[in-house]
């Protein structure tokens, strides 16, 4: 069988946590929503073995990442970074690249700073993007809309953070299905 090009497959697809910070989400429009839903993905990526890749921007000024979050990912480092887009970070990129990322899943804040710029930088240098759009916020809503509009617009495929489970799971009857189930219920 055929499948789209578009769909995620496990032997290339990662996902990218960028910047959900204490002291930044406290004031998003949708923050405990996007803590819920990154946690999911964390979760389902882990169940899959796949790769977590997570950034903080400014820790000093943003504080450090949400305890939630971080309590799921244990001991996985952390890419500190000062340019918004993630793709300024040398170290990031290299890990994408090793990690054989082709395919990656995006979550995190802002959706039209950090998050938007970071996608549109990720398609110019040759991956496929995955906008989680229940697990990403701004401050405003139209700031927030505008963002998933022109990422859309841009090549960006928005989803969200069930539909990407089982879209890397394929198919149903198996152990990752029964740990995917428990984690999106």
């Amino acid at each position: 069988m055929r499948r789209h090009p578009s769909i995620l497959s496990k032997d290339s697809t990662g996902l990218l946590i960028i910047d959900i910070q204490e002291r930044i989400n406290a004031v998003m429009r949708y923050g405990e929503v996007v803590v819920e839903n990154t946690v999911k993905l964390i979760q389902g990526f882990k169940a899959l073995k796949l790769p977590i890749v997570i950034t903080e921007q400014y820790r000093e000024g943003l504080g450090a990442t949400e305890s939630q979050i971080l309590e799921e990912l244990g001991d996985a480092p952390i890419v500190e970074k000062l340019t918004f887009s993630c793709c300024g970070s040398a170290e990031l990129m290299i890990q994408l690249q090793d990690k054989n990322v082709q395919q990656i899943v995006i979550c995190g804040i802002e959706t039209h700073v950090c998050v938007q710029q970071t996608a549109l930088d990720l398609i110019a240098n040759d991956f496929l993007v995955y906008l989680v759009r229940d697990a990403v916020s701004s401050r405003t809503k139209i700031d927030h809309k505008t963002a998933i509009e022109r990422m859309r617009d841009e090549g960006v495929t928005i989803t969200t953070a069930e539909s990407v489970l089982f879209e890397l799971l394929v198919k149903a009857k198996t152990d990752e299905f029964k740990e995917i189930s428990r984690i999106v219920k």
